[in-house]
């Protein structure tokens, strides 16, 4: 039976970028014999310009029957003046809500071929190959909170931190389980010398842990975290962590390769998974073909592995990638002179002719 994959291409460049992907996922299906069927969805600015709605109902319906959802990017300076319940983002949102997407996986591997591209020395990011596993629907973000109120004569503002046992089991449980697949290690971030809900974080992961005694676990500081992924970025494996501190550390993490151009994610849901690259949408450079598809076409690989359960056919995916940058194809925002520029086509083309 085929698959079924709704594609969102939203704004901006995501039409492009989520174009590139679906050619070499058509190319990835005709080799490894698979059956994939797309469908394409409205969401973010695009949907509110044609609907009044950043996120038509038919369009999450649609994608809770899927079987995965490739995302491109919504926003853009268009609808700066949109009031804030109508603005494109509240497309991801609604998706998170509407799809039960209870965790992100965000990978950080930094290909040889890439070292100079960081911001760190190249000894440092030899090897890295990391993945932060954030918490996505809980915490800060989604707790009680308050713009202004008067306190004794002043006004303040607050926001509630809350975690419940089961919602850290469930986000330590993937964890563990990705540490399975990969070097069997998970540093779990928290700040339990200050913070209540942190010493609750930690005791569940802890209990948690016991039922996977093949996988190592380590707890670390939110700060000091933050400080060894800038001095020594290759140590970590799995990183588990919830919402606040996954945002600050997943966006930090994401530099060490040199651009957010390559860098993939995946949303981790109840009814199904949602697959997009870190990047905006770029609206200073949409519609001009020169836009880096890797994280989109990387984004496809790991919707291939964690939706379609289709690992050989990922790992080839993410190989092409490779063995185009090492032929030497760079797009804009990261060639330089001694590189062959790719415009987005090109550096398409260049990965399926590795496929």
């Amino acid at each position: 039976m085929a698959k079924k994959i709704v594609v969102i291409p939203g704004d901006g460049i995501g039409s492009e970028i989520t174009g590139s992907a679906v050619e070499v996922l058509q190319k990835t299906a005709e080799r490894f014999s698979l059956e994939l069927e797309y469908e394409y969805k409205d969401a973010g600015g695009t949907a509110y310009d044609k609907f009044g709605t950043p996120l038509p109902e038919d369009t999450l319906e649609a994608c809770k029957a899927a079987d995965g959802v490739l995302f491109g990017a919504v926003g853009g300076d268009k609808w700066d003046s949109v009031e804030p319940a109508l603005r494109p983002e509240k497309a991801i949102l609604g998706l998170r809500k509407g799809l039960g997407l209870y965790a992100n996986l965000r990978p950080v591997k930094v290909a040889d071929t890439l070292a100079e591209y960081s911001p760190l020395k190249p000894a440092l990011v030899s090897g890295v190959d990391l993945v932060i596993v954030r918490e996505l629907v809980g915490g800060i973000y989604f707790g009680d909170k308050c713009e202004s109120e008067d306190f004794n004569g002043t006004e303040r503002a607050w926001d509630l931190e809350n975690y419940s046992v089961p919602e850290v089991q469930r986000i330590a449980r993937l964890a563990f389980e990705t540490a399975r697949l990969r070097s069997g290690r998970v540093t779990s971030v928290d700040k339990a010398n200050v913070l209540a809900t942190s010493r609750l974080w930690r005791r569940t992961v802890a209990e948690t842990a016991k039922a996977y005694p093949d996988v190592e676990l380590n707890n670390l500081y939110v700060d000091n975290c933050a400080m060894q992924l800038a001095v020594r970025p290759a140590q970590f494996d799995v990183i588990v962590t919830g919402n606040l501190f996954g945002d600050i550390l997943s966006d930090e993490a994401a530099v060490i390769g040199g651009s957010i151009g390559m860098m993939p994610s995946a949303s981790i849901g109840e009814l199904t998974s949602l697959y997009e690259p870190i990047h905006g949408s770029a609206p200073d450079i949409a519609g001009k073909g020169i836009a880096n598809p890797i994280g989109t076409i990387l984004s496809g690989a790991m919707l291939l592995r964690y939706s379609l359960n289709e690992e050989a056919a990922a790992q080839a995916v993410e190989k092409a990638v490779e063995e185009a940058l090492a032929d030497g194809w760079r797009t804009a925002d990261l060639w330089h002179e001694g590189f062959k520029k790719a415009d987005t086509q090109t550096m398409t083309k260049a990965v399926i002719d590795h496929l």
